[in-house]
């Protein structure tokens, strides 16, 4: 796999499990840096917002939104500075220790370590972990049995390594419970106006001539927040989701989203179409039909606020397993 494609690869499964609220640290290290791609970079997301960014440029943890850096003080970051130099080193290696397992001298590589919690619907909680070497999955924290899987015997072997040096299960219930959720929580009631908004979106159906006669309508949904929805076609009021097809959900630029859901039909074949919208946002679904224009306009905010230790060990010199304690 290319360079690119790699790196790719791990940020599109960052943002994978459904939750209502969740924190996510993302760590890449490269072998070959270049123009705006440092060795090693340490990016934390709450939801979908980066809330702080380390590199091994920077030397330094820095907060992004405003809300962050009025909310914690110098003491902060200088502990989150502190624990990404740490695992910098740590990465660095890693990177040898991972070309020689798989044999490798040269050329490009890359190790993706993600974890963090999610904070879900019901108020239970879920933690998260799971890294990869050169875009394919190396070793995976299963929550459910406290237990890692490796993915290859390369993986195999730093398992057994940190099963038998190193490996702590309690160590992940500790994070998840201790520091992942309330930083999470934290974070939430800092960055409520952003993060904690339902922003309702627009809806738009159109069509236009296809091949051998059909017809392509298309439901184009924009500037909604959260990420979140739910559009599917129906034909005389039965869900035609088999028959569509969409490019997912997209940024829209101004801190909004937007997709599209589009679906084949036979014009001769009398039938009632319809987009179905649901969203968070929204008291009951969006039912536009075809052939009658429906735009939804109303925009309104709402919110519902919901309710370190370091150690001087170097640990081994491979792939680290554990998280950044307290982030």
């Amino acid at each position: 796999r290319t360079p690119a494609l790699a790196l790719l690869l791990g940020l599109l499964s960052f943002f994978t499990l459904p939750c209502l609220h969740s924190r996510r640290v993302l760590d890449t290290v490269v072998s070959e840096p270049g123009p705006g791609l440092p060795w090693y970079s340490r990016v934390v997301y709450v939801d979908d917002q980066v809330i702080y960014v380390y590199t091994s440029g920077m030397q330094r943890a820095e907060p992004r939104p405003v809300w962050m850096a009025q909310n914690e003080g110098p003491e902060f970051w200088d502990e989150r500075t502190w624990w990404a130099q740490r695992h910098q080193k740590w990465f660095k290696a890693s990177l040898n220790t991972l070309g020689q397992l798989y044999n490798q001298s040269e050329g490009f590589h890359i190790i993706q370590m993600k974890y963090g919690c999610d904070l879900r619907e019901d108020n239970t909680t879920w933690g998260f972990y799971q890294d990869s070497y050169d875009g394919r999955d190396f070793l995976t924290f299963d929550t459910e049995s406290m237990t890692l899987g490796a993915a290859d015997i390369g993986a195999q072997i730093t398992k057994r390594r940190w099963d038998a040096e190193v490996f702590d299960n309690q160590q992940w219930k500790r994070y998840l419970e201790e520091r992942c959720i309330p930083w999470l929580r934290s974070s939430l009631e800092y960055g409520k106006e952003t993060l904690q908004r339902k922003v309702r979106p627009t809806a738009r159906v159109s069509d236009r001539s296809s091949h051998d006669g059909l017809t392509t309508l298309s439901c184009k949904v924009s500037g909604f927040y959260p990420q979140d929805i739910t559009v599917t076609w129906l034909r005389n009021g039965e869900n035609r989701q088999q028959e569509t097809y969409s490019e997912g959900i997209l940024p829209s630029g101004d801190g909004t989203y937007q997709t599209w859901v589009a679906m084949e039909i036979d014009p001769k074949i009398k039938a009632h179409y319809s987009c179905h919208v649901e969203h968070e946002s929204l008291l009951e679904p969006l039912s536009i039909s075809w052939g009658k224009e429906f735009v939804c306009v109303s925009v309104f905010l709402s919110y519902d606020p919901a309710g370190s230790q370091k150690h001087g060990s170097t640990g081994p010199s491979f792939l680290p397993m554990w998280p950044e304690r307290d982030v």
